[in-house]
């Protein structure tokens, strides 16, 4: 089983978001969660960079092809183990689900913010539900993780890459880019504070999605 993979990145796709890693003279398939792939591209991390992982390894008798799957902090790899388990969320639709940091979206299971979760890739009405039932009160410490726009160095984003990162997370999420930069320029307008933290001014933008539906 492998458990953590360090190589040079030989090529990497962004649909779907995958990276062939040349470890030891063999190149390993790395599906990667998309907020994953948005930081590897924010940190200018391409083909022919030095890369460490840590992987998930799914194998099973009705899958019997390997799946990898790769994330640059232990934390990341935590939480999907955590999100894994719900009922009906497999591995493949955990990954695609991952578009923002894993401390925003534990807090939205944490907040009971279904609206939240519903706008995650492959996740409706009756997912959002099971995932709060399932992992509420589990991902607490998880949620309290400043690991939006910090990268295992340290180095933190500046207000400018937050808030270009916020926009791109929502376009994944289908917003139009008009509409997804509006949204982000209204919450650093409510909120100034939040301007250089991803984690706080995605919580910004879908706590005024929220007060719009109610």
């Amino acid at each position: 089983m492998i458990n953590y993979l360090t190589g040079t990145i030989r090529n990497i796709t962004r649909d779907p978001a995958k990276a062939v890693v040349v470890a030891g003279g063999v190149g390993y398939e790395v599906s990667l969660p998309t907020y994953v792939y948005q930081s590897l591209a924010n940190d200018g991390i391409g083909a022919g960079s030095e890369v460490e992982f840590e992987i998930y390894y799914h194998v099973t008798e009705r899958q019997p092809k390997p799946m990898l799957v790769g994330f640059r902090h232990p934390s990341e790899k935590e939480f999907f183990e955590q999100l894994i388990q719900v009922e009906g969320i497999g591995p493949a639709k955990a990954a695609a689900a991952l578009v923002f940091p894993v401390s925003t979206i534990a807090s939205a299971i944490e907040t009971e913010d279904f609206g939240a979760l519903q706008r995650l890739p492959g996740i409706g009405s009756r997912a959002a539900q099971k995932i709060v039932a399932t992992l509420r009160g589990k991902v607490a410490a998880t949620a309290l993780l400043q690991d939006a726009g910090i990268s295992e160095q340290g180095h933190t984003q500046s207000p400018v890459d937050a808030r270009s990162e916020a926009v791109d997370a929502l376009v994944t999420l289908g917003y139009r880019p008009t509409e997804a930069r509006d949204k982000v320029e209204d919450a650093i307008r409510r909120a100034p504070e939040v301007i250089d933290d991803l984690q706080a001014l995605m919580r910004e933008v879908f706590r005024a999605q929220v007060s719009q539906q109610e």
